[in-house]
């Protein structure tokens, strides 16, 4: 019988705990339900009112793994959802609103994934993302590199940079934004690509072409484009270890020598939250949001 866990004053059914997700560790499903109900106090505030897309993956990374956009069947009538626009039509979507909604949404084994807008104000960005992602053999490292000289970019147009691992080979730049809609946030971003690929022609890249890709940084500006979503900041990923798009401070990127450094598994949080609170944080307050500068 599925043990029923009562959470918040919610009824939970939460299934399988004992079986192994992540087979070159050992972790289980319920050490990623521990994983999740242990980080809800970091995690929360960035999923909160923004529409996530679960990226499953319940029977571990090496089984199927696949995108699920619109509300999932049974999902109980006290998860808060919302509608949003879509190029073929309005759909609903799912809001992680809270403790038991979380705890609900990974029962169904699932990367977490959202907008840069949240469903009030759907195309309005309130985020800056660039996806830094390394060709082979470039690493992590070399994203360091490329991240540092976005950051200093960035506060040329007072703009404050913050960074997490991307839980995968890469790293993600986030920053907090107002006044912009995600077009002109998308068009913004790849001008800041060009300009990385300008001063550092060796190493950064603005385009996605596969043959340039080889021992460079691609800057994904894509993912500002109001249809795209980014992997949420603490979220596991579905990885051959337990791997967590964790954030980093800016000196764990300066110091960034070794992909090892900056690699993060689900243990390793529990330490850096007690340590360091939520370090991106100041993505959340309003009063820190950057404005873009006018043409």
């Amino acid at each position: 019988m599925t043990p029923i866990t009562e959470v918040e004053g919610r009824r939970l059914a939460l299934s399988n705990l004992e079986k192994v997700l992540y087979p070159a560790t050992g972790f289980t499903k319920g050490e990623v339900l521990h994983y999740y109900a242990t980080t809800a106090d970091v995690l929360l505030p960035h999923l909160r009112d923004r529409p996530v897309s679960f990226l499953r993956y319940p029977d571990g990374p090496d089984g199927q793994v696949f995108f699920t956009k619109n509300v999932p069947p049974g999902t109980p009538e006290w998860v808060t959802t919302a509608e949003v626009p879509r190029s073929e039509g309005p759909a609903r979507m799912v809001l992680v609103q809270d403790l038991p909604s979380l705890m609900w949404a990974a029962n169904l084994v699932t990367e977490f994934h959202t907008h840069q807008w949240v469903a009030e104000a759907p195309g309005a960005a309130d985020r800056l993302v660039f996806d830094l992602d390394p060709g082979t053999p470039a690493t992590i490292v070399e994203c360091c590199e490329v991240a540092l000289w976005l950051r200093e970019r960035l506060a040329v147009d007072g703009i404050e940079a913050y960074a997490k691992t991307s839980g995968s080979k890469g790293l993600h730049l986030l920053a907090a934004v107002r006044g912009s809609s995600s077009d002109q946030v998308s068009e913004y971003a790849k001008g800041l690509a060009m300009e990385a690929e300008k001063a550092m022609p060796r190493l950064a890249l603005h385009r996605m072409t596969r043959s340039l890709r080889p021992g460079k940084v691609f800057v994904d500006w894509s993912q500002n484009a109001a249809r795209k979503t980014t992997a949420t900041p603490y979220t596991l990923r579905a990885r051959p270890e337990p791997w967590v798009s964790a954030p980093v401070t800016w000196s764990e990127v300066e110091e960034c020598r070794s992909p090892d450094r900056l690699a993060f598994t689900a243990p390793d949080l529990a330490p850096r939250i007690q340590d360091y609170g939520d370090l991106l944080a100041p993505l959340l307050a309003q009063d820190r949001a950057g404005t873009l500068p006018r043409s």
